[in-house]
């Protein structure tokens, strides 16, 4: 069974995909209602599921006419890979390199199978330095292999 977060993110990912220019406004406690969950959940969804690094970029205003805005980023071929080497820098931890890849696996850049290779490299179990060096060693090797991937 999933849980009430996955479906939150789920059902906000869908009407996302429907709606023109991949652009909603949804009220935070009207879906806290549809949802039968406290606002504070909506909140966590959002923050952790719809950040910029997983290709999304948020607006809130708070108040009686209070929304969240979300938006999906849609970056032109051309304009790709400099957004993807701006957000790696010199230096990426891992919960920005695995949003990263899932981005580029929506957006359908990379296939599942690539992304899954490329989500295992990035793993603190596998690059087990000290940091800042393991966060410089996952973006020098991410960008390596994004070099690989994009250029086929």
């Amino acid at each position: 069974m999933r849980n009430i977060s996955d479906l939150i993110e789920q059902y906000l990912k869908t009407i996302l995909q429907n709606s023109p220019g991949q652009t909603i406004e949804i009220q935070r406690n009207e879906l806290a209602d549809q949802f039968q969950c406290v606002p504070s959940q909506i909140n966590y969804v959002i923050s952790t599921r719809f950040s910029f690094e997983k290709g999304y970029l948020v607006e809130s205003k708070r108040g009686g006419g209070g929304y969240i805005r979300i938006q999906k980023i849609q970056l032109p071929k051309e304009e790709l890979n400099q957004h993807i080497f701006r957000m790696i820098g010199d230096e990426l931890d891992q919960a920005s390199a695995e949003g990263l890849i899932q981005q580029l696996e929506e957006a359908k850049q990379i296939t599942a199978r690539e992304a899954s290779l490329l989500k295992s490299v990035m793993s603190r179990d596998v690059l087990t330095l000290q940091l800042p060096l393991r966060d410089q060693i996952r973006a020098r090797l991410l960008k390596a292999m994004l070099i690989a991937l994009m250029s086929k």
